[in-house]
């Protein structure tokens, strides 16, 4: 990835249909999985492995759709971009999931985890990328934000 992130509309809104259809998919594939199917010697276990990572990719995805959503309002004048900075950031990634857990789900629901997992990753280079470029240019961006609104304002 550039050094620099020219994050504009387009791609945020490009990103954030691709969050909805794959938080669509997780509450889906989550909803439907109630009924472990892969036979383990405990289904104690399975169940608990099947919740922890339903609730690890939820939360995922709505961390990622929240960003999202404060990059929205940001490009609609909504947030400003000293606000942004201050409270739009993306929270940590999770610690990694474990693998003896994730062995007793069933194989699309690994494929779905991993997929949102992959999806956090690029909005957080995102994220990581449009900060450094703020912080190494905080007055461009400010006049940036002051010129868009008095355009906008005509």
């Amino acid at each position: 990835m550039a050094d620099t992130a020219d994050l504009n509309p387009t791609i945020v809104d490009a990103l954030y249909s691709e969050a909805l259809a794959l938080a669509d998919r997780a509450r889906d594939t989550f909803d439907m999985s109630g009924r472990i199917t892969t036979v383990s010697e405990d289904e104690d276990l399975a169940r608990i492995a099947l919740s922890c990572e339903a609730l690890r990719t939820t939360t995922r995805m709505m961390h990622a759709i929240a960003w999202l959503l404060n990059q929205r309002a940001h490009f609609a004048g909504e947030l400003s971009e000293i606000q942004l900075r201050r409270h739009g950031r993306l929270p940590p990634s999770q610690a990694e999931p474990d693998a003896d857990q994730l062995a007793l789900l069933s194989p699309s629901v690994n494929e779905l985890i991993e997929r949102s997992r992959r999806f956090y990753a690029r909005i957080q280079r995102l994220d990581d990328a449009t900060y450094r470029q703020s912080e190494e240019h905080p007055t461009v961006h400010h006049l940036r934000d002051r010129l868009d609104k008095a355009v906008n304002a005509l």
